[in-house]
C-alpha cells in the first residue's frame, strides 16, 4: 500500500513536471507578445510581461480587413476540409475493416501504396496547375490536403475491429438491416472518439497549412489563410529588417517595427483557435488513440 502510495506521488510529480515543461514556453509566447519590443530585446524574455505593450497587436491588425479575411478563410477551410475528409475516411475505413465485404482487399491496397510511393512535389505540382487549373483557386487550398495520410483510415479501421463488436453488427443484419444501414446506425455512433480525433488531426492539418497558399496562391493574395498571411507578414518584416541599412529613407519606420514581439504574436495568433478547440475534444482523442492503435 505505501509502494502505490510513492508511485502515485512519483506519477503525478513527473506529469506535474512534464506539464510545466509544456507550459512554461507557451506562457513566455504570449507574456512575449504583449511586450514592448525594445524591453523585450533589451532585458530578454519572461513570463510576464516587464512593459506592456499592444504594438505587435496593432501592426498586425493595421494591415486592414485582411487578418479578419484570413481567420474566415482558414475557417471556412478548416471545416469544410474536415467534413470532406470524414466523409472520405469513415466509409473506407469500414469497408477495409468488414472482411467479407468485396472491394476490401483492393482498397486497402490502395491504402498502403500510399504509405509507400508518393508522386512527388514537381509532378503534383504539374497536375494541380496544368491538368486540374487548381492555381489561384479557393481549391488549391482544399484539394491537395483532401488526399489524407493512410495512417488515419488505419486508426479507424482499427477501431472498427476493436471497438464495434461484429456481435452489434450481425443482429443488425439479421434485423434486416444492410451494410450502409449498419455503418450508419451501428459503427457510427460507438465510433465517435476515433472520428473526433481524426477530425482535430485533419482540421489542425488544414490550419496549419501555409504551403499550399505559398506554392499555388501567386496572384490571388486575397485568398490567404491566416497561417499563408502571418508566414507571408513574417518574410517581409525579416526582409526589411536584413536591407534596413540600405534603405536609407524607410530607415525610421523600418526601425519602428516590433519585429521580435510581432514574431511572437503571429505564432499566438496561429494557435490561438488550436488552444480553444482541443480542451473541448481531449476525452474523445486519448480514448480515440488508445483503442484506435490497440489492434493491427
Amino acid at each position: 500500500m505505501e509502494r502505490d502510495k510513492k508511485l502515485q506521488v512519483l506519477a503525478h510529480g513527473m506529469a506535474l513536471i512534464f506539464t510545466v515543461c509544456v507550459l512554461l514556453p507557451l506562457l513566455i509566447l504570449i507574456s512575449s507578445s504583449f511586450t514592448d519590443d525594445k524591453v523585450l530585446l533589451r532585458e530578454g524574455y519572461n513570463i510576464f510581461p516587464r512593459a506592456f505593450s499592444l504594438d505587435a497587436y496593432t501592426y498586425l491588425f493595421d494591415a486592414g480587413s485582411s487578418i479578419l479575411r484570413s481567420y474566415g478563410i482558414s475557417i471556412l477551410l478548416m471545416v469544410l476540409g474536415t467534413t470532406i475528409s470524414l466523409l472520405i475516411t469513415t466509409p473506407l475505413a469500414y469497408v477495409i475493416s468488414r472482411p467479407r465485404l468485396t472491394l476490401r482487399g483492393p482498397l486497402t491496397f490502395m491504402v498502403f501504396f500510399t504509405m509507400l510511393f508518393h508522386g512527388g512535389l514537381v509532378p503534383t505540382y504539374v497536375n494541380y496547375v496544368n491538368v486540374f487549373h487548381l492555381k489561384n483557386t479557393f481549391w488549391a487550398l482544399l484539394i491537395p490536403n483532401l488526399l489524407m495520410p493512410a495512417i488515419y483510415v488505419l486508426l479507424m479501421k482499427n477501431y472498427f475491429q476493436a471497438s464495434v463488436p461484429n456481435e452489434l453488427l450481425e443482429a443488425a443484419s439479421i434485423d434486416g438491416a444492410g451494410e450502409f444501414r449498419c455503418f450508419l446506425s451501428v459503427a457510427v455512433p460507438l465510433a465517435k472518439p476515433i472520428i473526433a480525433t481524426v477530425a482535430l488531426f485533419v482540421g489542425m492539418g488544414y490550419w496549419n497549412d501555409w504551403q499550399n497558399g505559398y506554392i499555388y496562391l501567386s496572384k490571388r493574395t486575397d485568398l490567404y489563410s491566416i497561417q499563408t498571411l502571418l508566414n507571408a507578414m513574417m518574410r517581409n518584416i525579416q526582409f526589411l529588417s536584413e536591407n534596413q541599412m540600405d534603405m536609407s529613407s524607410s530607415a525610421q519606420a523600418i526601425s519602428e517595427i516590433p519585429s521580435t514581439s510581432v514574431r511572437m504574436a503571429i505564432a499566438f495568433l496561429g494557435i490561438l483557435p488550436i488552444l480553444v478547440i482541443y480542451p473541448l475534444v481531449q476525452k474523445n482523442i486519448v480514448k480515440g488513440i488508445t483503442l484506435g492503435a490497440v489492434k493491427g
